[in-house]
């Protein structure tokens, strides 16, 4: 048994470091957290001291055995879980947990996992730091109570199965309101001018008019006055500017940048940092710093020096605007520059390309650039008192742009051109003239970068919690990604062309939420409610100032019990308050009365989701119901587009002497012919289909539903589902990859598609116990599952399987086996 154990966190994390201990030491990964709160009970002293009760979950027993017994043997115990809140808690609680000697066990930090780090940090220990515990503590515990104490409440007022969270609904509120912004908001319509130019030697460039003019008449008066004028450049400036790289990437930055020039999500871009960060190839990703080490900028020097020469090089510091950041920490940096690529998986790749761009260019020379600014007067019969405008730029000296430039959220950023060779009273001929109808834009929606920024911007959350509380809002169904294409919209464009002025009418495309995210309307619901009860709450700065409690007592500065008692006294209270005397919330609107009932007509969130309401419980007749389509909300459905919804069902009449309609499902509008459902095409109307256009989409699912082969004397079919194209051949659903050609899968593809997933299948077999029906295969991460007709129970991935008995096997499922519901005997009362 060597005489070292060291326990990380994550198993990469572990394979990484062993690489560069001896032989001396031993590498064994906790899994994350080894202890946390119950899931089923509070676990907080809310009438003490808020002491947190944590458990040791089932999945992690074997962990914790396996490790107490490595510790019990070693002469030494290395914590190297990571360096913030989250690394301090883990190695706090593995301590604890393990009950190690204090004698005998050192914590250990880095920020890279390379030989050199790894070696520093075994030379420079130091002891757990129970002011990071403690502010890690009480984050969880306030999250703990806030989401506990809060979901209740929801369940009872607004529907079954909701949650609230601190950080969670403050971001579905960001989004509420901006979704709010948007339907309120009345585009207000100008005209924009642009024109285009020629110079005496033929070159061509492009010019605007500096302002906009307010109506059609106005703009049309100023292209009549350019008839039978001639253009001089009235004015040119030239002057020299420089352009500074950004900072290296901090969690956020990082991710930001990654959504604009990658298109990954918040999560995706954090699992594959982690994993770069786990393989020793960049440092820790999760800081608010933009430091780089002395070491970091001396490398970066190297590399700059050596790939692009010395006048490329500029070392520099940055200084950061989060508040609380940790400056002992490094910004995120490859942690080789020599290494300007990795031969890792795709996305990997692509990230570290965009860390060390970002992290190269921050120590490179400004860019300078020559910026000219044209003035171009009209000479006209009438007085015409505006100018033409044109600006372009031309880099001198490319700098840090020769490796990397910044992206932006700003959808209308032009980019400056190059502009030819022109002299003050040069003449101009002009090709042509436009006046364009343009619109005010609405405030756009959110991406989840633009969502990160904006938290960033509030002070609400920290690196860490961002990607899980996207994710959290987009799982409860809070919040969407828009899949709307949007609607065309007509303007006007007028020309001046070859001395006569001309009107066109063109079309655009607005309204698109294509990726953004869109509140439901259960997130809406949801966030009234909570504002209206709970509205400190949900206050931004409440949220901010919680996070600078955190880190004063990161610092040392608060007592994080204290902090608790002060926040739950009022919090608590108010919760009982809400629950007792607060209306139920359903989101209902009145949008008018039904002409043939004269009842009211209303929408509101019922049990099953949104749905049209016909009258009132306390009319004599009984209310009518009809859902919402999907694209339908409660916010901003019209009483027209409410009372088409009960004109559904619709029968259309026979096909093949079954009957034919058409309806509203919950994954959207169908046709159903017998006992088959036919799903209609995006942004068909159910209303507008007749028998007719309905049989076409029955017979192309027919046809698209019919055998494509027959293998080993089965029938091959093929579909689309909510994971893509597939085949399917004796029960068995084949995922068909972009490397075939679905449209014309040849018999020589289905049939290595079958053979291989019938491989695959035998692959992820371990045991088989024919007689028992009992099976153990590989399941996703790493784990294994143990299976016998629809009983199937996944073990942890610390289980080893290899040798297992069919008696372990079904030890495992008699234990995990559902528990048989017992009725009770019913009693009979005495007379």
């Amino acid at each position: 048994m060597p005489k070292n154990l060291v326990i990380v966190e994550s198993p990469a994390k572990a394979k990484t470091i062993e690489k560069f201990l001896g032989k001396d030491y031993k590498v064994e990964s906790s899994f994350g957290h080894i202890a946390d709160l119950p899931s089923k009970e509070l676990g907080v002293d809310v009438e003490g001291d808020f002491k947190p009760k944590y458990q040791v979950s089932k999945d992690k027993k074997d962990v914790v055995k396996k490790l107490k017994e490595l510790a019990e043997k070693a002469e030494t115990v290395w914590l190297a879980s990571d360096e913030d809140r989250e690394g301090e808690a883990i190695a706090w609680h593995l301590a604890e947990t393990l009950k190690l000697d204090k004698e005998k066990t050192k914590r250990i930090v880095f920020h890279e996992i390379t030989k050199s780090a790894i070696n520093k940090a075994i030379d420079n220990p130091r002891s757990i730091d129970y002011n990071l515990v403690d502010a890690q503590q009480a984050r969880r515990v306030l999250d703990r109570i806030v989401g506990y104490e809060l979901s209740p409440v929801l369940w009872r007022k607004v529907k079954g199965g909701l949650s609230a969270g601190r950080v969670q609904s403050v971001s579905v509120r960001l989004i509420v309101e901006r979704e709010r912004e948007i339907q309120e908001f009345n585009p207000l319509a100008s005209y924009r001018v642009d024109a285009e130019f020629t110079t005496a030697d033929g070159s061509t460039f492009k010019a605007k008019l500096p302002k906009n003019f307010g109506s059609k008449a106005e703009a049309e008066a100023f292209l009549n006055k350019n008839l039978q004028a001639t253009y001089q450049v009235a004015d040119l400036e030239k002057k020299p500017v420089k352009k500074s790289p950004a900072p290296p990437f901090t969690t956020s930055t990082l991710q930001q940048e990654a959504s604009r020039k990658l298109g990954f999500s918040v999560g995706r871009t954090m699992s594959n940092a982690q994993r770069l960060y786990e393989a020793g190839l960049i440092t820790y990703m999760r800081t608010d710093s933009v430091n780089l080490s002395d070491e970091a900028k001396k490398g970066a020097e190297n590399e700059i020096v050596s790939a692009y020469g010395s006048e490329y090089s500029k070392p520099r510091n940055y200084k950061g605007k989060s508040k609380g950041a940790q400056e002992a920490h490094e910004a995120i940096r490859p942690t080789n520059f020599a290494n300007h690529s990795v031969g890792a998986e795709r996305d990997q790749s692509r990230l570290y390309d965009l860390i060390w761009k970002r992290a190269i260019a921050s120590q490179m020379s400004e860019a300078k650039l020559e910026r000219t600014n044209v003035k171009i007067k009209i000479n006209a019969s009438e007085a015409v008192n505006e100018q033409f405008t044109a600006n372009g730029e031309i880099i001198t000296f490319d700098g840090f742009l020769k490796v990397y430039l910044e992206g932006t959220d700003d959808e209308d950023t032009e980019q400056s051109g190059l502009l030819p060779d022109l002299k003050v009273s040069d003449d101009l001929d002009n090709n042509y003239i436009t006046a364009t109808q343009r619109f005010t834009r609405p405030p756009a929606r959110y991406t989840e970068a633009s969502l990160v920024k904006k938290l960033e911007e509030l002070g609400i959350g920290r690196p860490s919690t961002y990607a899980p509380t996207i994710s959290t809002i987009q799982n409860r169904n809070y919040v969407e990604k828009g899949s709307v294409d949007g609607a065309e919209r007509s303007y006007t464009q007028l020309i001046l062309e070859a001395n006569k002025v001309a009107e066109k009418t063109l079309m655009e495309r607005v309204g698109s939420d294509k990726g953004k995210l869109v509140p439901t309307d259960i997130g809406m619901i949801v966030t009234d409610f909570l504002v209206n009860h709970f509205e400190n709450i949900l206050d931004y700065n409440f949220t901010a100032r919680v996070e600078e409690s955190f880190d004063d007592i990161a610092e040392g500065k608060e007592d994080w019990r204290a902090m608790m008692k002060d926040f739950y006294k009022g919090f608590h209270p108010q919760v009982e308050d809400v629950q007792e005397n607060a209306e139920r919330e359903s989101g209902e609107r009145i949008l008018g009365t039904d002409p043939k009932s004269g009842r009211q007509v209303s929408v509101r969130l019922g049990k099953f989701g949104p749905m049209v309401q016909v009258g009132t419980i306390d009319d004599e007749e009984k209310p009518k119901f009809a859902s919402l389509s999907p694209e339908q909300q409660l916010s901003s459905i019209t009483f027209e587009e409410a009372m088409d919804l009960f004109k559904l069902p619709k029968a259309l009449g026979h096909y093949k002497d079954d009957e034919v309609e058409v309806n509203n499902g919950r994954f959207g509008p169908y046709v159903r012919f017998g006992k088959k459902f036919v799903s209609l095409p995006k942004g068909v109307d159910p209303l507008s289909v007749e028998l007719e256009e309905a049989i076409v989409y029955i017979k192309e699912k027919e046809k698209a539903d019919a055998p494509i082969y027959n293998y080993q004397g089965l029938e091959v079919t093929k579909g689309k589902g909510r994971f893509g194209p597939f085949i399917k051949w004796n029960n068995m659903f084949i995922n068909v990859n972009k490397k075939y050609d679905w449209d014309n899968l040849s018999e020589e593809d289905v049939v290595t598609l079958i053979e291989d997933k019938i491989q695959k299948e035998k692959d992820k077999l371990i045991h088989v116990w024919e007689d028992e029906g009992i099976r153990v295969e590989k399941a996703r991460w790493g784990r294994h599952n143990v299976i016998k007709g629809k009983q199937k129970v996944e073990l942890a991935k610390t289980v080893d399987v290899s040798d297992m008995t069919l008696e372990e096997a079904k030890a495992i499922l008699e234990k995990n086996a559902p528990k048989k519901k017992t009725r009770k005997k019913a009693t009979t009362k005495k007379k």
